[in-house]
């Protein structure tokens, strides 16, 4: 379980406040898996972020109970200079799992051949996300946060990368930004709307997607108001 109090977040751009996160007070079930919807530019990574404790908020906390995946798909971890192969044992090192069953893992799944064992510095940034999830998928872990990961590489890894979260969720929750609505469908059971600093959470998918749908047709705030849409915060 993930459990949001209060949590507060906002930058300055251009000379403007711009607020992320205002005051959220949400719980996101165990086990649960929870798609984080919303414009491009609302802050859905940088919720992931604050979740994952790889940023601090403003205000507020972020209260979890079990293990959370860093957000899978994020690379700005490795270290340039050693090779996928040598990263992904480090990161087993950290996590404490069998860095053999962990690296056998990664290398399979990733694709990347020859290069698993060159420097990362020398990668593409999809094959460093190609190495980020695998390593991701290669622990356990009781949530996973998933960023528009499985928009990496041809149809043929999108759809083995869909179906290793399919895989992982058996026994997992997770917290999903993604703009693939029928992947939403596919993977989530609960949902989420992030729009101007507000969460606005649904048990129902398929309520949340339309709230989305219909938030994309109008302007952002400043220029229209959007309409008012149904929603309610879980506490």
């Amino acid at each position: 379980m993930i459990e949001l109090r209060d949590l507060s977040k906002a930058y300055h751009v251009n000379g403007e406040r711009k607020v992320v996160a205002d005051n959220l007070n949400v719980t996101f079930p165990a086990g649960t898996a929870v798609a984080i919807l919303g414009r491009n530019g609302a802050g859905k990574s940088s919720l992931l972020k604050m979740i994952s404790g790889a940023m601090e908020p403003d205000w507020g906390e972020v209260k979890i109970r079990g293990t959370v995946s860093w957000p899978v798909g994020f690379a700005g971890s490795f270290h340039p200079e050693l090779t996928g192969l040598q990263n992904v044992r480090f990161i087993g090192r950290v996590y404490g799992v069998d860095t053999d069953e962990l690296a056998d893992f990664v290398e399979d799944f990733a694709e990347l051949g020859g290069h698993f064992r060159m420097p990362v510095r020398t990668y593409s940034s999809g094959m460093r996300s190609r190495l980020a999830f695998g390593a991701s998928m290669g622990i356990h872990f009781d949530t996973y946060l998933i960023d528009e990961i499985t928009a990496v590489g041809d149809a043929a890894f999108k759809a083995k990368s869909e179906a290793m979260i399919r895989a992982r969720l058996d026994g997992a929750g997770a917290i999903f930004v993604s703009h693939a609505l029928g992947q939403v469908k596919r993977l989530c059971s609960q949902a989420a709307v992030l729009e101007n600093g507000r969460l606005h959470y649904y048990t129902d998918v398929d309520a949340a997607i339309l709230h989305h749908q219909r938030l994309m047709k109008v302007p952002p705030k400043g220029v229209a108001r959007a309409p008012a849409l149904p929603s309610f915060r879980q506490r």
